[in-house]
C-alpha cells in the first residue's frame, strides 16, 4: 500500500458543537475565516452532528463566501444511526454502513455543506455488520462520480482497518481516533503504529478529554493536571491545553488534533501550541501521570 497523496492541515477545525454556540450567520463565517487565517484548512464534520444540523449551519456560512471552498478540505463521516427519540422511525441506536446509506449520506452532506464534493469521507464507527465489499462499491462509485476524493475510517481497530483496506485499490488516508492523556489506548493497541507504518495521518478527537483534563477532580485528572502545570511552566506557557496538544503531536505518527471550539482565542492558542516543544522526559511524565505508574 502506497502512502496517500493527501495532506491535512496540522490542526483540524471541528464543528460537532456549532449548533450549541449560538452564533449568527456572520459569526459562523467569521469562525471559518479565522481558522483559514491560522492555516487550519481541514474542516471536520459528520452527518449526525447537532441532530443533522451542524453541516447545514456551516454550509449556510460558506454560501456567503463560496470562494473559500477552494481554500479548505471538507471532511464528513457517516454510518451512525442514533435513535433521537424516534427520529425517522428509529427505535434503537445502530450502525448502517450499507452501500445505499453511504451514498445517501454523502448526497445529504453535499447539499447541506453547499459543495459539489467532499475531500474526505470517513466511516464513523466500525459496524459489526460491515460488509467490506459493499463499502468498497460505494466508495468506488462516489469517487468515480467526483463526489468524494479520498476515504478513511474513524475509531477502527487495526484488523477492521486492514479488512476494509483489503477491498480497496486506493489507500485509506486516516483513522480518526480519540487521543488524550485520558484516552491513550491508541498509543498501545497498534492503531498509531499502523498509521506510522503506512504514513497515514491520524486525526485526534477529544484531545482535552471532553474538558475533563481542565476541570475534573478525579485522582487521575488531578495527577495529569498537576503534571501539565509543571511542564507548562518549564516550556513557558500558562495554558496547559497547549501542552496537551504538543504532547499529542509529538507522537511520530504526527496526529492532527481536532479543535472543537468556537472561541477564537482558544482556537488561536491551540494552533500556537505548534511552538511548544517537549523533551522525552516531559512527554513521559505526562504518560506516567495518566497511567499512574512509571514505564517498566
Amino acid at each position: 500500500m502506497t502512502s496517500p497523496a493527501f495532506m491535512f492541515s496540522d490542526f483540524i477545525a471541528g464543528f460537532w458543537r456549532i449548533d450549541s454556540w449560538n452564533m449568527s450567520l456572520q459569526q459562523r463565517l467569521g469562525l471559518i475565516e479565522h481558522y483559514l487565517e491560522l492555516g487550519v484548512t481541514s474542516m471536520d464534520h459528520a452527518d449526525i452532528y447537532g441532530v443533522y444540523q451542524c453541516e447545514t449551519l456551516f454550509g449556510e456560512a460558506l454560501a456567503l463566501k463560496p470562494q473559500l471552498r477552494q481554500q479548505m478540505q471538507l471532511i464528513s463521516k457517516c454510518g451512525i444511526k442514533p435513535e433521537f427519540n424516534g427520529y425517522d422511525g428509529r427505535y434503537v441506536n445502530h450502525y448502517d454502513t450499507s452501500k445505499i446509506n453511504i451514498i445517501q449520506s454523502v448526497e445529504n452532506s453535499l447539499t447541506k455543506l453547499k459543495t459539489e464534493y467532499l475531500d474526505v469521507l470517513l466511516i464513523h464507527r466500525p459496524d459489526p455488520l460491515m460488509n467490506a465489499d459493499e463499502i468498497a462499491e460505494a466508495f468506488e462509485l462516489l469517487h468515480a462520480q467526483g463526489k468524494v476524493s479520498h476515504f478513511g475510517v474513524s475509531n477502527f481497530t487495526t484488523n477492521q482497518f486492514n479488512l476494509l483496506q483489503s477491498r480497496l485499490q486506493a489507500p485509506l488516508i486516516t483513522n480518526q481516533v480519540e487521543i488524550s492523556p485520558l484516552a491513550m489506548q491508541s498509543l498501545h493497541d497498534g492503531v498509531l503504529d499502523q498509521c506510522q507504518q503506512h504514513r497515514i495521518t491520524p486525526m485526534a478527537w477529544s484531545c482535552l478529554g471532553g474538558g475533563e483534563l481542565l476541570s475534573s477532580n478525579t485522582p487521575q485528572a488531578l495527577r495529569i493536571r498537576n503534571t501539565l502545570h509543571d511542564v507548562a511552566q518549564k516550556v513557558g506557557t500558562e495554558d496547559i491545553s497547549q501542552v496537551i496538544y504538543a504532547w499529542i503531536r509529538m507522537h511520530p505518527s504526527c496526529p492532527a488534533p481536532i479543535i472543537g471550539s468556537g472561541n477564537l482565542e482558544r482556537i488561536t492558542s491551540a494552533v500556537n501550541s505548534a511552538n511548544i516543544h517537549l523533551d522525552r522526559q516531559q512527554w513521559f511524565s505526562i504518560w506516567q501521570a495518566a497511567m499512574g505508574h512509571a514505564v517498566p
